[in-house]
């Protein structure tokens, strides 16, 4: 009887101790983890005490970390410029955690093919001439049938509304500032004109105090030294330079240069100060066929056969570098450099595949030399690793960067951060995008 009594008092102590801590949970108590019914628009990004290696791999750190889906699809702006990719979806899943000093992203989407070759050089056999693979789009026949696929490079970005100054950002994210079909005022005509811009794509906001935060991953060159490259938009120097410029001012820069200048006769635009060597240069030069004659353009620097080499580091092109400076080219095509020559005649590995999704041989030379990005470019380190079914990314990048200038987001208050993010798939400005996102910091 008494070992009875010791079990009911047991029994009603517990219930009582259970009871009176699910009373002081309160709702702000309450951990939000991966299992917790949230809305697919908002990302809740998890506390903890240390981050992730950034390595492109899903260690276990990211297993109680609650993801969101989403589906960037490419819009139609009305003018052709996203011809032939209008209506794709690239659906990218994203989980996000923060420390004391930094805040970390995974983002994971599926992409068929993995798409680095940007305007890569290649021979033609017919005209003897080494051309570039056009990156600005798909080609069409007069009926409208793809004659050539684009050949350019996967990208991600995220745009990040600065102070909440951009209208519309919520809802729009890099469209409340591309004004691909803005009108307006054309100056170069007396009187001006009112006119609508049908060809721009460029990025600038509507006032002085409107900035946008701007990530994004050039897969073809960024990932070379693992880093997202950090840029912003601004207004561009305002109405009185983009109506100058038919609506085609740009306003999106690399971080760490501001406004110099304006130059107000049309059709320039405003002038901006400059950085460091940094990041990625043309890998293209002009020769003299056999020294005299005609000029063709042809590769700067080449590295003797190499395999799908999509981007040359300029660290290589110095003096004993393994990439040659190509010297000389003959009526053939043939390339010299020191040591040896390049005849793209013998074989087809610098030829175009045929088809319409041929891409290019596999010793064809790439159209990048890449340097690191440096000071304000380089606060988001990034990897990314292709799967063969697609893309997995791991980015951080401080919660507060040594930013003075308004170009960085804030994310040391903790507060909610809307957000949108852009997939690009083998393409150069054709892509898919998610507005209406916000950021959310588990306390």
């Amino acid at each position: 009887m008494n070992i009875l009594k010791i079990k009911f008092v047991w029994v009603i102590t517990i219930a009582v101790l259970t009871l009176g801590y699910l009373a002081s949970c309160t709702k702000n108590d309450q951990y939000i983890g991966p299992k917790a019914k949230v809305s697919e628009t908002t990302l809740i990004s998890k506390k903890v005490t240390a981050g992730p290696t950034i390595d492109g791999t899903v260690d276990a750190s990211w297993n109680d970390v609650a993801k969101i889906n989403v589906t960037p699809q490419v819009p139609d702006p009305g003018n052709g410029m996203f011809t032939g990719y209008i209506g794709e979806t690239y659906p990218v899943s994203l989980r996000s955690m923060y420390d004391n000093q930094y805040i970390y992203f995974l983002a994971e989407w599926k992409d068929a093919s993995k798409s680095l070759g940007v305007a890569t050089w290649y021979f033609s056999p017919t005209t003897k001439r080494w051309l570039q693979e056009s990156s600005s789009g798909k080609t069409f026949d007069a009926n409208g049938v793809v004659t050539r696929d684009c050949n350019s490079e996967d990208k991600f970005a995220m745009l990040w509304n600065i102070d909440n100054s951009t209208s519309k950002f919520t809802a729009q994210t890099c469209y409340s500032s591309c004004h691909i079909f803005t009108p307006y005022l054309d100056y170069s005509v007396t009187p001006a004109v009112m006119k609508t811009n049908a060809g721009s794509g460029n990025h600038y906001t509507n006032g002085a105090n409107e900035k946008i935060d701007m990530w994004w991953c050039h897969m073809n060159k960024d990932l070379v030294f693992n880093q997202m490259d950090d840029n912003y938009q601004d207004w561009a120097g305002g109405p009185g330079v983009t109506n100058l410029v038919g609506g085609s001012g740009n306003g999106r820069h690399v971080d760490g240069i501001t406004v110099s200048g304006k130059n107000t006769v049309w059709p320039n635009a405003p002038t901006y100060t400059t950085t460091p060597a940094q990041g990625s240069t043309t890998n293209r030069q002009n020769l003299k066929l056999n020294d005299t004659g005609v000029v063709v353009t042809v590769p700067m620097f080449i590295i003797p056969d190499a395999v799908n080499c999509y981007a040359i580091k300029a660290s290589d092109t110095l003096a004993g570098g393994i990439a040659k400076k190509v010297t000389k080219v003959d009526l053939n095509g043939v390339l010299y450099y020191a040591g040896g020559s390049i005849d793209p005649n013998i074989g087809s590995d610098y030829l175009q595949v045929a088809g319409v999704y041929g891409g290019d041989g596999a010793k064809c030379f790439p159209s990048y030399i890449v340097a690191p990005l440096i000071n304000e470019r380089a606060d988001i380190t990034c990897t990314a690793i292709y799967t063969g079914s697609g893309w997995v990314m791991e980015y951080k990048r401080l919660l507060k960067t040594a930013d003075v200038l308004k170009q960085d987001i804030d994310f040391s208050s903790l507060q909610d951060q809307p957000f949108g993010v852009a997939v690009w798939n083998n393409s150069n400005y054709q892509h898919g995008i998610k507005p209406n996102l916000v950021l959310k910091f588990e306390k």
